[in-house]
């Protein structure tokens, strides 16, 4: 063997534990300091106790908690997107059929329906609510998932009705 090479040995290593415990044993280093024993530690010891390794628990849960609050967002948006009670503001439709619409006292999605039931001429009579705004307003309502008078109810929609179960 080399000479000078190798670490110095101690025979009589001193190990402390966290909880006061210490024993000798052969090392390298002549103190070893440690934060958990034989003597302290669950397994051994048959006492159970959760070592919250900086709140991974917590971060979890909170993440969980997050992830509940968007999936109920979610689906408040969804439902207030098909409810009949939806502003007319949110069609995105033009600025002046918004106004014209709003001035003739329809403010709702609801209100809209009620009048195209009556026929499209109560919305083209309207003065600046013309064919084009009339198309744009039933493209967008059709894209929010309204049924229309005069459209044809899709057949989830007729097998819904008939069992008494609502489509989604």
């Amino acid at each position: 063997m080399k000479e000078n090479i190798h670490p110095e040995f101690y025979p009589e290593a001193q190990v402390i534990c966290a909880c006061g415990n210490t024993w000798t044993v052969g090392s390298t280093a002549p103190v070893i300091r440690t934060d958990i024993c034989s003597k302290c530690h669950p397994f051994f010891t048959g006492e159970q106790r959760i070592v919250d390794a900086g709140g991974q628990v917590e971060r979890f849960m909170r993440k969980l908690e997050r992830r509940e609050q968007m999936l109920a967002d979610a689906e408040k948006r969804k439902s207030m997107a098909t409810s009949p009670e939806l502003p007319i503001t949110e069609l995105e439709i033009s600025s002046r059929a918004q106004k014209v619409l709003v001035g003739a006292g329809i403010k709702t999605v609801d209100d809209a329906l009620v009048k195209l039931e009556e026929g499209d001429e109560t919305l083209t009579n309207l003065r600046g609510f013309g064919l084009k705004s009339l198309a744009t307003l039933k493209k967008r309502l059709r894209a929010h998932a309204f049924i229309l008078p005069g459209d044809e109810i899709p057949e989830e929609a007729n097998e819904a009705e008939e069992t008494g179960e609502t489509a989604d």
